[in-house]
């Protein structure tokens, strides 16, 4: 048993990144999407009006986020080719440089000279391009940067969070819309408050009250103008 552990734990660890990257995206996409349709029924809207209103800021919503990320990825992601090309041509003109580079990095990482030097020219004349990508540039192939899976991750949470408080609206007699939306978003934002705070390590009660205050007063503030600007 002690000897599956660390694995099991390394990919625990590896998914993190993208947990809490869902959680806040889904959280991004309640709250906003949320407080919108309230403020919109709060206006006495018609029903139709405030579900064109829920459901435009679903999608505006995915799109804005998953084209966000797209140019923040792909910017990543030319940086990347740009470190790999530069690297690419100093192990073309300098090899013996890249060998002293690769062996120092592994020194300082508690290797001694000799075997930092004998460890270097052991990956380098198996790939010493990779080599050189993950031990100097920190690069692999399952942290490059992947613009149209991070587009989509991203719009994907967006709507998970967004759908909820569309449905409350869509199920909801128009009466009652700011309620039940109201309602369901503080708890969709109570329950990933809580995924988020567990998946960072911390304790789920802060992050969860913190989360829900703020989306209560989103709530207020819109529920306030609809009703200030409505019909």
């Amino acid at each position: 048993m002690s000897r599956l552990h660390p694995q099991t734990e390394r990919h625990a660890v590896e998914k993190l990144g993208w947990l809490r990257a869902a959680v806040l995206g889904a959280n991004d996409g309640t709250l906003s999407t949320g407080s919108l349709i309230v403020g919109v029924a709060s206006s006495h809207a018609a029903h139709s009006s405030i579900l064109i209103a829920g459901l435009s800021a679903l999608v505006a919503g995915a799109l804005s986020m998953a084209a966000g990320e797209y140019v923040s990825v792909s910017s990543q992601a030319d940086s990347e080719r740009a470190d790999i090309a530069r690297e690419k041509q100093e192990l073309a003109t300098d090899w013996d440089g890249e060998v002293t580079e690769l062996a120092g990095i592994y020194q300082e990482r508690g290797l001694d000279k000799d075997l930092s030097h004998k460890v270097a020219v052991a990956l380098m004349k198996h790939d010493a391009l990779g080599a050189h990508a993950r031990d100097e540039l920190g690069l692999s192939e399952a942290t490059a940067a992947r613009p149209v899976q991070a587009a989509f991750a991203s719009a994907t949470a967006f709507s998970s969070g967004a759908i909820l408080p569309v449905m409350a609206a869509v199920l909801t007699p128009v009466t009652w819309v700011s309620w039940s939306v109201s309602l369901i978003s503080v708890i969709t934002l109570a329950i990933l408050g809580v995924v988020g705070a567990v998946a960072g390590g911390a304790q789920p009660l802060r992050p969860a009250l913190r989360v829900t205050f703020w989306g209560v007063i989103a709530m207020i503030v819109t529920s306030g103008i609809g009703h200030l600007f409505g019909v």
